[in-house]
């Protein structure tokens, strides 16, 4: 975790909108929460995508290895996309219709793009300074009530350095990991906009990130409150969920907005991406989520994942891991590089995550040092399989497999050609296409975007 998400500066604490507990947590009427739902007002979604696929035109890209993000493999393949989506996916011989730009990918690879399901771009761009911090939201243990996307600044610099360096077409955004609900995240395309509504993955479901473990108990113990302890955590967490179980059976005639993105969680409608490193606190959260009736869609960090591999699998839930970080505080002191191939190999969902502005350029290779961790211990995992930990497994967490992550007709046509094994260091993109429209290419330098915040600044649209 980045020193930026764990230095948080002291300050007094205050409580979750409406009436809080002592204990930080959101006050019980006492009453037994219904299991019935009361109809909500009928209100539009506030801060709707606006986003619109930059133009794009009719594609063939012909003779590359493609790797379809879902363990499928052509070698020699074609791949056809036109208005904004894959038409077709096949071996070579596939019919090309008239008009379609043809691209030769001999001896070059094509995989979907590239998706992070752990970033922090725009909530803490570059360059990182102190008036750009804004991810964490630290003063209540719990701030369901904060959205992610109303920090973002779509001028990051990261934007364009993930896009042209990792090949990356979509990503979500998340709060940071000091308080134990930290807010909403949300899904972005990575294309370069004047607003974080013009970002916004379409139909993308919101997510709540979480956090266990050391960083909430440590921000609000160091402060003489509560939680200071993991039992804490849990407790201050179960009051938050009794206290939204008891708004949902309301009749919603006062607005709270933590209670409805803890509502939207227990309908289903928003997903929970939970930070937490120890194999023993995941398996309680499992617990408390079980109790309360919603479903935890990842772990993030998960460095004890391959302990609990099983119990993972079980619940379907995926572990969103780094290859190899590990030992910068106690709970990811028992981290390994085979964390991942032994989640793997249990039948358990992997995703590779960065949670870094460098990192978040490098998932392929990072996916591929898992791999070699793997293969020394004995466990081949085919190289299609590990496509899928950077672009199908993410999109599932997410939300949105079902219109990326994977080379499918119908699907968005994000795409990146590599000038060479994605799994391999001297490899890197050539072009990335997303829904169909060429937005980076490698031999055209004017297709190196570049945001309004670098032009004029040395290194502007630096690409390494």
């Amino acid at each position: 975790m980045k020193l930026r998400c764990l230095m948080i500066a002291a300050g007094a604490a205050f409580a979750l909108a409406g009436c809080s507990t002592a204990n930080g947590g959101v006050a019980s009427s006492g009453s037994p929460p219904s299991t019935a739902r009361t109809a909500k007002a009928d209100r539009p979604a506030p801060y709707a995508s606006t986003y619109k696929a930059y133009p794009g035109s009719p594609t063939a890209l012909v003779g590359a290895t493609i790797y379809d993000g879902e363990g499928g493999e052509i070698d020699n393949g074609t791949v056809l996309f036109a208005n904004g989506k894959v038409e077709a996916i096949g071996p070579a011989g596939l019919a090309i219709p008239a008009g379609y730009r043809r691209i030769d990918g001999t001896g070059k690879f094509v995989t979907p793009g590239v998706i992070d399901v752990h970033s922090h771009l725009g909530d803490y761009p570059s360059p990182s300074v102190a008036a750009l911090s804004d991810g964490n939201e630290a003063t209540s243990p719990t701030t369901p009530e904060v959205w992610a996307e109303h920090s973002v600044w779509p001028q990051d610099p990261g934007f364009s350095r993930a896009l042209v360096n990792g090949g990356v077409t979509s990503l979500q955004i998340l709060p940071g990991s000091a308080n134990l609900m930290g807010g909403r995240s949300v899904t972005l395309k990575n294309v370069p906009a004047r607003t974080v509504q013009a970002m916004k993955f379409p139909g993308a479901p919101y997510g709540l990130k979480m956090a266990c473990g050391e960083n909430p108990k440590r921000v609000y113990g160091s402060r003489g409150q509560m939680p200071s302890t993991r039992m804490g955590n849990f407790a201050v967490d179960r009051e938050n969920w009794i206290a939204a179980q008891e708004y949902a059976a309301g009749d919603h005639t006062k607005r709270d907005l933590g209670l409805e993105t803890l509502e939207g969680v227990l309908d289903g409608e928003i997903l929970v991406h939970n930070h937490c490193y120890r194999a023993d606190e995941m398996a309680l959260v499992l617990d408390m989520a079980k109790e309360f009736g919603y479903k935890v869609t990842a772990f993030h960090h998960a460095v004890e994942s391959y302990k609990i591999a099983d119990l993972l699998r079980e619940n379907d839930v995926c572990s969103a891991v780094w290859a190899d970080w590990y030992g910068f505080k106690m709970e990811s002191y028992d981290a390994i590089p085979e964390n991942a191939a032994l989640i793997a190999n249990a039948g358990a969902c992997v995703i590779i995550h960065s949670d870094d502005e460098n990192g978040i350029q490098r998932l392929n290779q990072a996916a591929a040092k898992a791999q070699a961790a793997g293969a020394r211990i004995g466990i081949a995992i085919p190289d299609a399989d590990v496509v899928s930990w950077f672009t199908y497994n993410p999109a599932k967490a997410m939300g949105i497999a079902d219109q990326t992550g994977s080379l499918k007709q119908g699907k968005m046509a994000d795409l990146v050609l590599w000038n060479g094994d994605p799994l391999s260091v001297y490899s890197r993109p050539e072009k990335v296409w997303i829904d169909g429209a060429l937005m980076y290419d490698a031999d055209d330098p004017k297709r190196r975007p570049v945001s309004d915040f670098e032009l004029g600044q040395p290194g502007e649209g630096d690409v390494k």
